[in-house]
């Protein structure tokens, strides 16, 4: 089960939430008494690629995953900001219209980044944080100008997903090895056009959406979040173990996971192991 729901971001944008499992059964109005989950994706991603997690987690819990602007089904209006108070504004109109809060919040990468900007803004909304493979270091202008290039790199149209999945699974100049998640991944946001398959986002948009969080560092806001807060790296990911640790500390109730085998898409590319090392942090704040 797939059932879309219509939400209203911050400037009027047209969001696109979802649910990918049904609601608790223990409950007559789940979307009041279950406790919640916000499932943030990261730069580029869609609703979809939390839908393993949402189906084990909608057994217990509300799971709902929100399709971000620019992203997946939701709005791309071209003149729309798209700057880090606007993402964490549209999370925050989703667990209000949804009625979620106070709930935990489930973010990868930029996911991630908006979720502890949220927790930090909004603590009666937040009662729980999951930090996925995402650095509170600054990246820098090299970082963004390699970006600019790799969209440049892309062949697009792609001919046919089969396409898709072998470039961005081994041909693509960032994959070291042979990876058939990360082809999986990306072949979830392309669509079909008349000339071949196009990402559903617009790279310039994406651009963007990163220039607005690359520059700047977020130790900050880390400080500020008051719940409980997991920090959970892959082996191979972005996040370094260092960091990952230094953040831990930095948060005032922080935990740390890791996960072997796994790379930037810890939940993609590991979802069973992914799902052992959040599984207990959730049972305690979800249950508390």
């Amino acid at each position: 089960m797939a059932r879309r729901i219509d939400v209203t971001g911050v400037g009027g944008v047209r969001l696109a939430a979802w649910e990918f499992g049904d609601p608790p059964k223990n409950d007559s109005d789940p979307a009041r008494t279950s406790p919640g989950v916000l499932l943030l994706h990261g730069l580029m991603g869609r609703a979809s690629h939390w839908a393993s997690t949402a189906r084990w987690l909608s057994a217990r819990h509300r799971a709902v995953a929100l399709d971000q602007r620019g992203h997946g089904q939701s709005e791309k209006p071209p003149r729309a900001a798209y700057t880090r108070e606007a993402y964490v504004d549209d999370a925050e109109c989703a667990l209000e219209q949804l009625g979620l809060g106070p709930a935990v919040v489930i973010g990868h990468a930029m996911g991630a980044l908006t979720a502890w900007q949220l927790a930090a803004k909004r603590p009666d909304l937040v009662r729980g944080l999951i930090i996925c493979d995402m650095r509170a270091s600054a990246l820098g202008a090299a970082s963004q100008r390699e970006w600019a290039d790799w969209f440049k790199a892309w062949p697009v149209p792609f001919a046919t997903l089969a396409d898709v999945r072998k470039w961005f699974g081994e041909d693509d100049p960032w994959v070291e090895r042979p990876n058939p998640a990360r082809g999986e991944f990306y072949a979830e946001v392309m669509t079909e056009s008349p000339d071949g398959w196009r990402p559903v986002f617009e790279p310039e948009q994406m651009l963007k959406s990163r220039e607005t969080w690359v520059y700047d560092a977020h130790w900050e806001e880390l400080a500020q979040v008051r719940c409980p807060a997991l920090v959970v790296r892959g082996l191979d990911g972005q996040l370094g173990r260092a960091e990952a640790q230094e953040m831990v500390r930095v948060l005032p109730h922080g935990e740390y996971a890791e996960v072997a085998d796994a790379g930037h898409l810890v939940h993609y590319d590991q979802p069973e192991a992914w799902r052992s090392a959040i599984e207990p942090f959730l049972d305690g704040v979800l249950t508390a």
